[in-house]
């Protein structure tokens, strides 16, 4: 019946067999109530049928000006043209768009998004092209992965790289597509927002490059939700996410792959992974890694534990699951609370770490502790609400150094230029240019390589250098910096955006050095260069 995933039935219906096997024949439906949906979108009847045979299929046909047809069958794939109308408010943010998962289930409302996007792309990246398929796990990603490859498929797309159950995190999508030589890839999170049925979902769509799409084309595919008409939609299966493969329709096909393998073997080419292994094999060594039930729990045991020799027990909340165990994947002080507690008990751990951000640190000790790092930084740069300890490392190690507006797609313009290797956002993101994404993994060993670095000459016996220790010690070198960030949550668009277009105004009317409190006003002025 695998020929029916893709369709459900809803009401009742009696049917009469012409014999008691599976034969060829066909038998009309009497239902006086009966609804049938394929890809999530409903047809409207005049008529209906179900064919037996040994390949279970349900076929219909309708009338109705409003329903699909089909608009081409290449090598075996039905193609269909799927009618639709715009749908308000599908504007992308800075990294993605981010609804609640309510939003994105209402009819159409995933499938207009993604027609939007490859009627916003040119054709030669995508057709017959590679795309990748991955998220952190939360809500709905399984089956807006069932939309997106039919639609990936009905607009000519060759393959789709999807991850095991549907997971990749961001920056394996990232090094995946990098790897993989890939067109691009989908990637299924609302980052660091809680998920569930009443909580968030988000997708954007990364380049060739791995990094975030730029806002040229962002702006095209708001503008193409906006005159939308039809959505192209392959007539194939729901894929069993579950099972790695390849699996084949005609001339399109969608492999499932492991969502750690090529990442792992990234991190090895980019850290001393047996450094790292002496370090956590020390007896006078405690390490524990809280996943917080995010998508980090599916690299944490394969890395962590198997191989760099962490014990099991060292991993935390290590599941993925569909809601954050009813959390909220935010490594703060608020959402890393247990974490921290753990700390700073009695007989608490020497490392704890939650996929957290110290940018300016990792930088100083980047160039001894790390190998990808050797030959020194290229540069380093943080967007502008970051705390500016990151600028004290610059200037001291005489580094390029830049700020950026919020969006990780700036940081990878400077990659992409040659211009920057180690940054780091306000929002506990921290990455470089091994990939073109924020990646909390790779900040959690490049501290386990500071550690270990410093560390790797002690015998057992002697005191180990601490996190403290190497902090103290940054602050001692370069000074120390104080940052503070407010998270407002679940707030209305309405007086949130009052209360930016009060700012603006005050902004704009003000004056250099006005007082306010004990605040005074500064004023800069943007530098805009070409190409970003």
């Amino acid at each position: 019946m695998d020929s029916c995933n893709s369709m459900r039935l809803e009401g009742f219906f009696s049917a009469a067999f012409r014999s008691s096997r599976w034969s060829s024949c066909v038998t009309p439906i009497h239902s006086s109530s009966f609804r049938l949906y394929t890809h999530g979108i409903p047809l409207r009847r005049s008529s209906f049928s179900v064919s037996y045979s040994p390949s279970f299929t349900i076929k219909a046909s309708s009338s109705s000006s409003s329903s699909s047809t089909t608009i081409a069958e290449p090598e075996g794939i039905k193609i269909n043209s799927v009618p639709t109308k715009p749908i308000e408010g599908q504007k992308t943010g800075t990294s993605g768009l981010r609804k609640k998962v309510k939003v994105f289930m209402q009819e159409n409302y995933l499938s207009n998004w993604i027609q939007a996007l490859f009627n916003s792309l040119p054709p030669e990246d995508y057709k017959n092209g590679v795309l990748v398929l991955g998220g952190d796990g939360r809500y709905f990603n399984r089956e807006a992965s069932q939309i997106i490859i039919k639609i990936a498929a009905g607009n000519g797309v060759g393959k789709i790289l999807v991850g095991r159950e549907g997971i990749i995190s961001t920056p394996a999508v990232s090094a995946v597509i990098r790897k993989r030589k890939a067109n691009g890839g989908f990637i299924l999170s609302a980052s660091h927002n809680p998920g569930g049925p009443e909580y968030d979902w988000g997708i954007k769509f990364n380049y060739s490059s791995g990094q975030p799409a730029p806002e040229s084309i962002t702006d095209k595919i708001y503008g193409n939700t906006l005159s939308i008409s039809e959505i192209k939609m392959a007539e194939i299966p729901d894929v069993d996410l579950s099972r790695l493969g390849v699996i084949n329709y005609g001339n399109f096909s969608v492999e499932v792959i492991d969502p750690v393998s090529d990442y792992l073997e990234l991190m090895e080419s980019v850290f001393d992974f047996q450094l790292i292994r002496s370090l956590l094999s020390r007896s006078d060594f405690r390490f524990v890694f809280d996943a917080m039930h995010a998508v980090t729990g599916a690299y944490a045991k394969p890395i962590f534990v198997d191989k760099l020799g962490a014990s099991p027990d060292s991993i935390s909340n290590g599941v993925p699951l569909e809601d954050f165990g009813h959390g909220h994947p935010d490594p703060n002080l608020t959402y890393a609370k247990d974490l921290v507690n753990t700390l700073y008990s009695e007989n608490g751990p020497d490392f704890g770490a939650a996929s957290d951000d110290s940018v300016a640190i990792i930088a100083a000790n980047a160039k001894e502790a790390i190998p990808y790092f050797h030959s020194g930084p290229k540069g380093l740069a943080r967007s502008m609400p970051t705390s500016g300890a990151l600028d004290r490392v610059a200037e001291k190690l005489s580094l390029p150094f830049f700020e950026v507006p919020t969006g990780w797609k700036f940081f990878g313009n400077l990659m992409d230029a040659g211009k920057l290797s180690i940054c780091g956002e306000e929002s506990f993101g921290t990455g470089s240019d091994h990939i073109r994404e924020k990646d909390g993994i790779w900040a959690v060993l490049a501290w386990l390589s500071i550690i270990a670095y410093r560390n790797k000459d002690k015998k057992p016996g002697e005191k180990l250098v601490s996190v403290s220790d190497v902090v103290k010690e940054h602050w001692a070198t370069y000074g120390r910096n104080y940052f503070s960030r407010y998270d407002y949550e679940e707030c209305e668009s309405e007086g949130a955006n009052k209360m930016i277009e009060y700012l603006r105004d005050l902004v704009s009317n003000s004056k250099a050095d006005e007082k306010y409190g004990k605040f005074a006003s500064k004023l800069y002025i943007p530098c805009i260069t070409s190409g970003w």
